[in-house]
């Protein structure tokens, strides 16, 4: 994607795209599978973690970035490319090698439909599938 591509999807979202905003959408667009504060830190040298964790802030609020609570008890975020700021429509299961401890997108794999009781409101869900990845299975 070029500049204007992520300038187009935070402008899509709601969020003005400046320029930390853009350079952290486009060090979670290059990563294959989500990303935590450290990893985001280690690509980004040029930004402190307050900022990250600020810009970050502002893309949860406007659903531009999945928040992953992975199989490691850590946070893990991945860029969002849904259509609006008010949902995710590119939801998707997750899987996480417990011996290389890496997480891996499955996008052909849909979150299952899930019926909350009535009076509850689901505003999120978070599908983590454990075991080990393919290379870690050798």
């Amino acid at each position: 994607m070029k500049a204007t591509d992520y300038a187009e999807l935070l402008e899509s979202h709601g969020v003005k795209p400046t320029a930390n905003r853009i350079l952290i959408a486009r060090a979670l667009a290059a990563k294959e599978g989500p990303m935590t504060m450290k990893d985001l830190e280690t690509a980004i040298v040029s930004l402190d973690k307050s900022s990250i964790f600020r810009v970050l802030t502002v893309f949860r609020e406007h659903h531009m970035v999945h928040v992953i609570e992975g199989g490691d008890g850590g946070v893990k975020y991945e860029l969002c490319l849904s259509h609006d700021d008010e949902t995710d429509d590119d939801e998707h299961i997750h899987f996480y090698c417990e011996r290389c401890h890496r997480t891996f997108c499955l996008y052909d794999q849909l979150m299952p439909e899930v019926r909350v009781p009535e009076g509850f409101l689901l505003t999120s869900a978070n599908y983590i599938l454990r075991g080990l990845c393919p290379d870690c299975r050798r």
